[in-house]
């Protein structure tokens, strides 16, 4: 499996690492506090934008922090953001990037030459699930109706997916076609250069179904344009009660793409508590919570050393799946 979390409140872990932050960061309360500049390696719309921008308003609407802005800076798969900081850290001491699963996934593929190890972890906070979707006239109304067929003819059955082969869309249809009995690398994935040609490839039936994220599965059904057949998690979720699990139909898989965020290189232990303090401090509001509860995310926060710990296990993980699938040697 890829990627595990459990969805749990702040733990008295968390709380211990907090305080241990908070008596080091105080000197940094006036800056992080005043303003933050979001990041984002990525277009509008995307998982990275919907998570930095619902942070962001979540901050601003709970009065955490004055002044909010934003940055999308497309390109090399993530590659250019993440360059720019570390060119620029001297200059980003307000700074945060968003990211997720990729940077290890791309930085293991050496799409970047970069990992996370060249920035500044701060914390998870959410993490979306994956989600498999068809078109809402589809003859399939069931995952295993999908299974049915991958099991008789692996080829038959196109997925679509918002980014390059072995990427996140891609390995978590293979790690749940894997589940179903199926051999992974036969899965036939079409990799589009962006969600929404990947959604477009969908409804004109070059593909059959589309992996993406749980978040944007809602906006898209929501939208009236298609149904979701089945989602990664643990359990159901409250957003949309009648989409089964993997796990509930008998396939041993769950997946949750965390999202989190990085400061620049060289963030001193002060500024780096401060950041945590605000996003913690975040958790408790009802801002917070609206935003959440809209997007689906579940709640997670793995702060500074719990962060870094959690990288460098699913660095593992993803990269034996990876290796499997024959997309690392």
């Amino acid at each position: 499996m890829i990627a595990k979390f459990s969805s749990r409140k702040r733990s008295g872990l968390a709380a211990a690492v907090l305080a241990t932050c908070l008596t080091a960061g105080m000197s940094f309360q006036a800056t992080a506090a005043e303003s933050i500049h979001f990041l984002i390696p990525g277009g509008a719309g995307g998982g990275w934008d919907s998570t930095a921008r619902g942070t962001g308003e979540a901050l601003s609407k709970a009065g955490l922090v004055d002044s909010i802005s934003y940055e999308n800076m497309s390109g090399g798969g993530g590659g250019k953001a993440i360059a720019h900081l570390i060119e620029t850290a001297g200059q980003k001491t307000d700074t945060l990037m968003v990211n997720s699963t990729p940077i290890v996934i791309r930085s293991l593929s050496k799409v970047f030459p970069q990992s996370f190890r060249d920035l500044t972890p701060i914390a998870a906070t959410i993490g979306d699930f994956g989600a498999f979707v068809v078109k809402k006239d589809s003859k399939y109304t069931s995952f295993e109706q999908v299974a049915a067929d991958f099991k008789a003819d692996p080829r038959a059955i196109k997925i679509a997916g918002g980014s390059a082969r072995g990427s996140m869309d891609h390995l978590v249809a293979a790690m749940a076609f894997k589940a179903t009995g199926g051999d992974a690398r036969q899965v036939r994935y079409v990799a589009y250069d962006a969600g929404g040609k990947a959604m477009a490839g969908l409804l004109s039936g070059e593909t059959q179904l589309l992996s993406t994220g749980f978040s944007e599965a809602l906006a898209l059904a929501e939208a009236g344009e298609v149904r979701i057949l089945v989602m990664t998690g643990d359990e159901r979720n409250a957003a949309a009660p009648e989409v089964p699990t993997l796990k509930e139909l008998g396939y041993d898989a769950t997946f949750v793409n965390w999202r989190g965020f990085f400061a620049a290189p060289g963030t001193s232990d002060s500024q780096k508590a401060e950041f945590v303090s605000t996003l913690d401090k975040m958790y408790q509001t009802d801002e917070w919570e609206t935003v959440r509860a809209r997007n689906g995310w579940v709640e997670i926060f793995k702060p500074d050393a719990q962060f870094i710990s959690f990288l460098e296990q699913q660095e593992k993980e993803v990269g034996d799946l990876m290796r499997e699938l024959g997309f690392l040697k």
